[in-house]
């Protein structure tokens, strides 16, 4: 990876792991403590590699500044003697500040911190956000988008949540039976935020973002690997996740821009990403109940397979029929109208995907211009997509609508 790319990219994987062993050992009411050092040790690296250039082992050197960071500032912080020593288990004053940074500390001290920043005393969108500012290393913005909302309401709600963990003075422990009852669900809906950011991210220039979809992948994997978290919905969602992203290498061309499924090169399709998904969709199935995840894993288990036919959609389709009565959502039940199409035709996926209504999504647009098309109305067809170029809000959206666009200036 190129030195330009590199920070931004070990800022993404390393930021949160620190943030996470940091809070587990000093406790959760000096978040921002840890914020601070962190965020100090990141500025070093930037002024450091610049001048003299990146170091042999560079995810090693940040750990050990960070840990030289956090005794320097311990030590000569008066708060130290006098408040975070005694909360210290098994440590006293004089001796050194020991911060374990190897992958099974990181690992439990991250599954720990998931549970703690969804405490339900915390409202749950603060929760999903705060997560995934601390556990994922998003930003301001890109919480934002996710939300699809803006930079001064994220910010509010971060710091609120913040405020509110450090009034409960919340313990940061491994997770319980009853912890995982109560917010197993709020931690699955944080990481699935995660996965689709990366995989159909509209902030930045980057279509597809595989950091924050290899993150999620890496967070559940944390839950799958403990026998209290290793619920059936979280394989589901694991189950999900690598299906979507077994289509990573040919979701996007050389430039980066998107290329829908029914134009992709199945020949780049990740096999073995397609048999861990199918793994993790038999282990789903130990449980009783069914979780939106364990819908959409095999909706996504079906577009795993390359043949158009009347019975991969009329699957597809009865699985969007038990999502939306799960849980509706405008953009499962528009993605529904595509698998209607293919199963039931044009005409009546088009009085269905009319009755959304969903103007301000530029997809909305799309689907019901490639349904006019396929009906022959390619006046219609164009109006549409005109209008879906305009709501679109990434260069690489317009880019490939304009493309359709110019394709039917030659036709009648």
């Amino acid at each position: 990876m190129e030195q330009d790319g590199l920070l931004p990219h070990l800022f993404r994987t390393e930021y949160s792991k620190i943030i996470a062993v940091l809070c587990n050992h000093f406790g959760i009411k000096y978040i921002e403590v840890a914020e601070d050092i962190v965020s100090d040790t990141f500025l070093t690296a930037t002024e450091l590699w610049g001048m003299k250039g990146v170091p042999p082992n560079p995810v090693a050197w940040l750990y050990t500044v960070a840990q030289n960071k956090t005794r320097n500032y311990l030590k000569r912080d008066n708060l130290f003697e006098k408040k975070i020593i005694p909360d210290l288990k098994n440590q006293s004053a004089g001796t050194e500040i020991d911060i374990d940074l190897s992958s099974t500390a990181i690992a439990d001290s991250q599954l720990a911190m998931i549970f703690t920043v969804c405490h339900p005393s915390v409202s749950k969108e603060a929760q999903v956000a705060l997560a995934l500012n601390l556990l994922c290393g998003f930003g301001v913005q890109e919480i934002a988008d996710a939300f699809l909302s803006n930079n001064e309401t994220v910010y509010k709600r971060l710091k609120r949540a913040k405020e509110k963990l450090r009034e409960e003075n919340i313990s940061i422990s491994p997770p319980s039976v009853q912890m995982v009852a109560e917010r197993i669900e709020t931690v699955l809906t944080t990481l699935y935020l995660l996965f689709n950011e990366g995989y159909y991210s509209v902030s930045g220039q980057h279509p597809l973002k595989k950091e924050c979809c290899m993150e999620a992948m890496r967070l559940n994997l944390l839950l799958l690997a403990n026998t209290v978290t290793n619920t059936p919905a979280a394989n589901a969602l694991m189950a999900l996740m690598c299906f979507h992203a077994s289509r990573f290498e040919a979701r996007t061309n050389s430039k980066g821009a998107v290329i829908l499924y029914e134009d992709q090169d199945t020949r780049l399709w990740n096999s073995e990403l397609i048999e861990n998904g199918l793994y993790y969709l038999n282990r789903s199935a130990g449980g009783s109940g069914i979780s939106k995840y364990h819908l959409e894993a095999g909706i996504a288990y079906w577009h795993t397979h390359p043949e158009d036919n009347k019975e991969k959609w009329e699957a597809i389709l009865q699985l969007y029929n038990k999502l939306l009565i799960l849980e509706y959502t405008p953009v499962a039940a528009l993605n529904r109208t595509y698998a209607l199409a293919k199963a039931n035709g044009t005409e009546e996926a088009i009085a269905a995907a009319e009755k959304l209504h969903l103007t301000d999504n530029h997809f909305y647009f799309v689907l019901l211009g490639t349904l006019y098309l396929d009906q022959k109305n390619t006046r219609k067809a164009r109006t549409l997509f005109q209008t879906a170029r305009d709501v679109a809000r990434s260069k690489n959206d317009q880019q490939l609508i304009q493309k359709k666009i110019d394709e039917l200036k030659d036709k009648p």
